[in-house]
């Protein structure tokens, strides 16, 4: 369990677990081509799932409300782990079917490609009383895109009408993002293939990042975190809606843009794994905005956080402890 303070309003994250399959490869293969795996590995993950995994983990109060196959062995795997975690399973559901599934080949770069078979995340959802009392009582509501939209638009309106702040990783589908949920949205995350891929632009330079995510701040977003890989952060504010609605300040009243804030990666261990990395970094930025700290130092949080991730396999077990998180934060060490 989480040791935060009582007081604090929780994280609710609403979201997808699945079972990570995890084939090693050197390199992905072409098309035609049969290629060696130097081992298979199975892990639990699902970007809500390591969400609320990473949150957790923080000692930060988390709620995870998601879909389980009510029959599959694995549904006990995903349970388990996310008890272990620290996170809240009040609202974890077992449905029929099989649980959520990812195919992820692994390269020795670290880097991986990801195929998602989305099981129960997709099923039949029903959002109760308890539920929509949770998240009005929440501090953030984080949400991705591995579930129906229908119910990310949904919850997003409960959120929105309890004035809790939604924040979107853009992560988990291809598709455009509906228009009726990035109104609802207070802070969307998405990485730059991903931002590119919702603009319709180019993001090859910074000049162009930013002018995709001046696209999508005309859609009704108020801010945009951008990861960039290896190239760290960015955070792009705009002042509307009577205020910053990430500080809680009410004193901005105009429409203006302020500038971008960058985050460089944090270097200190060899690069394993990225699964979670970008779910590690989210999760952790929700908690750092809920805790009080200042825009830039939320930023290195997080980047501290998913820079701890990247030296580990697998997703939800990669994300780190408070502990190890203050031990990059405070002495500049890595754990071991």
């Amino acid at each position: 369990m989480s040791t935060s303070p009582l007081n604090l309003k929780p994280i609710v994250v609403i979201g997808s677990a699945n079972i990570d399959l995890v084939f090693e490869v050197q390199a992905l293969p072409k098309p035609g081509e049969t290629i060696p795996s130097k081992c298979l590995e199975t892990f639990p993950g699902g970007k809500g799932a390591n969400q609320a995994a990473a949150a957790s983990k923080l000692n930060y109060p988390s709620f995870f409300v998601g879909q389980v196959g009510r029959t599959d062995p694995n549904a006990q795997i995903l349970k388990d782990a996310l008890t272990d975690s620290g996170v809240e399973l009040q609202h974890l559901r077992e449905v029929d079917g099989k649980c959520g599934t990812a195919l992820i080949l692994l390269q020795a770069s670290g880097e991986n490609s990801i195929v998602i078979v989305g099981g129960a995340n997709q099923s039949h959802w029903e959002i109760t009383e308890d539920t929509k009392a949770l998240i009005r009582s929440a501090g953030v509501l984080l949400l991705q895109r591995e579930i129906p939209e229908s119910i990310n638009i949904e919850v997003a309106s409960i959120a929105s009408l309890a004035k809790v702040p939604v924040i979107l990783d853009a992560g988990g589908a291809d598709e455009p993002i509906s228009k009726d949920l990035l109104r609802l949205v207070t802070i969307l995350s998405p990485n730059e293939t991903e931002l590119s891929r919702l603009s319709g632009l180019p993001t090859d330079s910074p000049t162009q990042i930013e002018e995709a995510v001046r696209k999508i701040q005309s859609w009704g977003v108020d801010s945009v975190l951008v990861k960039l890989g290896g190239d760290g952060s960015m955070m792009y504010e705009r002042s509307t809606k009577g205020g910053d609605s990430n500080s809680g300040n009410d004193n901005a009243d105009d429409d203006s843009n302020s500038a971008p804030l960058k985050q460089a990666i944090i270097p200190g261990v060899k690069v394993v794994d990225t699964t979670g990395a970008g779910d590690c970094f989210t999760a952790a930025y929700a908690v750092a905005l809920l805790e009080g700290l200042a825009p830039q130092e939320r930023l290195h949080f997080a980047s501290a956080a998913a820079a701890v991730c990247v030296g580990r396999k697998g997703a939800m077990p990669s994300m780190p402890s408070r502990q190890e998180l203050d031990l990059v934060l405070k002495e500049g060490r890595f754990p071991a």
